[in-house]
This record gives structure tokens, sequence and C-alpha cells, in this order.
């Protein structure tokens, strides 16, 4: 909740602080997530949630300094509203985000398995089987010294299925699966939950596209950093329970590689789509 909390300074003008990614710039996911705080927080109508957002990284946020997030209202009609947000520091815009909100609202319904076997929920791991990933070491293992930046604990529960069972469980049709969950209970309004969600989303993606070119370690040579983001989300669900996140990458290529991913419930559920394209390029001379 403290990473997801910001201090309204004004109707449309919130304050935020961000914690570090790797390399040390401001988390990505932890950005987007507060965005969508800020957008939500200006949804006035009641019964609206979030079925979509869209985003752009623009340039590197620092970890040592505040955040302005700007929401702009282009359309509140009778079903849908719509909110643009900006972040920016130093006076310059690091990210945008589009995002659309609607009423839940009746209508035909389908959903097809993405495996051939049904069943194929009851192939991967119980989240309990599966050890717990270090984030912070995670995000720091590139990096040298100490910054203030890092997060003081973990507050993201995330179990990785083993890589070479995922592609043979799946006849490669996912590249990696993780469980994931908050650490801590979260309030019951779903705001919290998409927001916590988009942050989650962004922990796995650069990994899932670095996995085809023998990972971070091995490509440290590399420029790497999130350009875009998008996501759906298609059905309700709680952030602070188990969800699996399971994510492909389909191409690279003139330095960039694109991600997708899909999150489901333990019952096999599809709850929410997300989409990234990542920036891996050599450093110029």
């Amino acid at each position: 909740m403290e990473r997801l909390t910001l201090n309204r300074i004004d109707r449309d003008i919130f304050l935020g602080w961000c914690h570090a990614g790797s390399p040390l710039r401001a988390f990505g996911g932890q950005v987007a997530a507060q965005a969508l705080v800020a957008a939500g927080t200006t949804v006035e109508q009641p019964g609206r949630v979030v079925h979509s957002l869209h985003a752009y990284f623009l340039r590197a946020g620092s970890t040592t300094d505040h955040i302005i997030y700007m929401v702009d209202r282009p359309r509140d009609g009778r079903s849908f509203s719509t909110r643009r947000v900006r972040a920016v520091q130093y006076g310059k815009t690091i990210f945008t985000m589009s995002a659309s909100y609607a009423q839940q609202l009746e209508g035909p319904g389908h959903t097809t398995a993405p495996l051939p076997d049904e069943s194929w929920m009851e192939k991967v791991p119980a989240p309990q089987t599966l050890p717990r990933t270090d984030i912070l070491h995670r995000l720091s293992q590139n990096t040298e010294g100490d910054d203030n930046g890092w997060p003081h604990r973990d507050f993201v529960d995330i179990r990785f299925v083993d890589h070479d069972r995922v592609r043979e469980m799946t006849a490669g049709r996912f590249d990696r699966m993780a469980w994931v969950r908050a650490d801590e209970a979260l309030p019951d309004p779903s705001l919290f939950h998409v927001c916590a969600m988009t942050y989650f989303s962004d922990l796995t993606l650069v990994g899932t596209v670095m996995g085809h070119h023998g990972g971070f370690l091995a490509r440290g040579d590399l420029d790497i950093a999130s350009l875009d983001h998008a996501m759906w989300f298609h059905a309700p669900f709680r952030a602070d329970e188990w969800l699996l996140f399971a994510t492909s990458s389909p191409v690279s290529g003139g330095g960039h590689g694109f991600a997708t991913g899909q999150f489901y419930r333990p019952d096999g559920t599809l709850v929410s789509s997300a989409a990234q394209e990542v920036l891996m390029r050599e450093p110029p001379a």
C-alpha cells in the first residue's frame, strides 16, 4: 500500500516516489501502477473499473526525488471514462499513459484454453512447492554499490516454474511461468488490485525477451529498457491471492524485443493480458 499511495496536491495532480529497478532508475512497473492510481482516483462515476491501459516509457526516472502525476480527463460518457496521465520529473515527462474505464455490462462471453489440453493448469506446480524468489537480489545483481532507491524488503511473493519444464509442458507455447501475489493483504477496492497487477506485469516481461539471448548476465553489453506497456483486464481477481503469469516472446530484432503475458487464477480463468516492447541494443561507441 505504501508503494501505491500518492499524495493528492490538487484536483488532478498527485505526488509519488518510486524505488529502483535494474539498472538503477525508477522501476517502470511502479511508475505505471502509480499512474493508474492517479487516473483511477479521478474516476468519480460509481461502478466504473479500468479495462485497458496503454503506456510509454519516455525517460529514465530518478529514485531520489518525487514524481508528479498530472491527470487529464478527455471524456466521461454514459458508459466509459477516459484518462490520460503524464509522469513528470524536473519539468520533463518520463512516462505517459492512457486508461479507459467502463461499467460492467452484460454481453456474450467466451474463454479458450491456452493449450490443447484443457487440464493444463493441473500440470503447473503449485506455488507452495516452489521456492520464493529474492526480488531485491534479482533487481540489483547487475549493479555495483548501494543506492537508497532500492526497496527495504520484498513486498511481492514471486515463484518461478523451471523454464525448461515450462517449454516442455506447453510445447513452446510459453517461455516462462511464475506464481505471483502481494505479500500482504490489500483493501477490497479493485483499484488497488489492478494497480498491484500492473506492478507485477513489469517484473518478468523483459526477462522473457532476454531469455532467448542468454539472459541479463550474459548480455551485459546491451542497453535494456522497457519502451511501452499495455494491459487489458478481463475478469475480477485479487492481487493478494495467487495468480499465474505465463509469458512468451515471439520475436525480437532491430534493437527491439516483444513479449506478451497472461494472468490466470488457479482455476484457469484468464483475468488479464499484458504486452510490452523492450529496447535491447548495443550502446553507441
